[in-house]
């Protein structure tokens, strides 16, 4: 893909996974891809896991109980993801596209505010915290990992899951903070079809970001 050409990354549906195979599959899928292979966009649902980034202290992991818990090569601190979780994977060329890692965040967290905002809910990001909040309330996560020019990991949006699990940890390292998803909120609540309705606006995001670098 030029600079400046129709984005149009191969988009593949996985259902849901267990988190580590698909870990693998992202960091292989990294080191084996050259100039021309083409970018994907991973759109699944985990099976209960924590996940703990590269520098995360694992003091945020307050009573796992019977999920496991997974140390991984992204950014931030401690994260659950579960069924009803709509996890975004963009397996993209950032330096074929000229985007930094900072473009792709804000492409991330700027599709949730504009998908939500069509069902009157008004979100927003935070300084030095990634993701998107309603009022005081985290409704998103995005954490990156850049290798090889090439980006993995990436957005998970809360949509109708059992929230509990954020209870046993500090979300993304914060203490108390509050979750919610687009189920309380008056969005829909069907997780194909959010990523249905979410990608194109992601697709959207990320021509513009790619474009704006000619």
């Amino acid at each position: 893909m030029n600079v400046g050409s129709a984005f149009a990354p191969l988009v593949r549906r996985l259902g849901c996974e267990p988190y580590e195979p698909v870990f693998r599959a992202m960091q292989e899928f990294t080191d084996r891809r050259d100039a021309d292979t083409p970018d994907e966009i991973w759109l699944l649902e985990h099976r209960p896991v924590f996940t703990l980034g590269m520098n995360a202290d694992p003091a945020h992991v307050l009573a796992p109980g019977d999920i496991p818990v997974v140390r991984v090569d992204r950014g931030g601190q401690v994260t659950y993801h579960g069924p009803g979780q709509l996890v975004i994977y963009p397996l993209l060329d950032l330096k074929r596209a000229g985007l930094g890692v900072r473009d792709l965040v804000t492409a991330l967290e700027r599709t949730v505010i504009q998908y939500v905002s069509r069902y009157g809910i008004t979100a927003d990001t935070r300084p030095k915290a990634p993701g998107v909040y309603v009022g005081d309330q985290k409704l998103a996560s995005v954490g990156i990992r850049v290798r090889r020019g090439a980006s993995y990991h990436g957005l998970s949006l809360n949509v109708q899951m059992d929230l509990e699990p954020f209870q046993r940890i500090n979300p993304c390292g914060h203490e108390g903070l509050a979750v919610t998803q687009l189920s309380a909120l008056g969005a829909p609540a069907d997780v194909p079809r959010v990523a249905a309705e979410v990608v194109p606006d992601l697709l959207q995001m990320l021509s513009r970001n790619t474009h704006a670098q000619k």
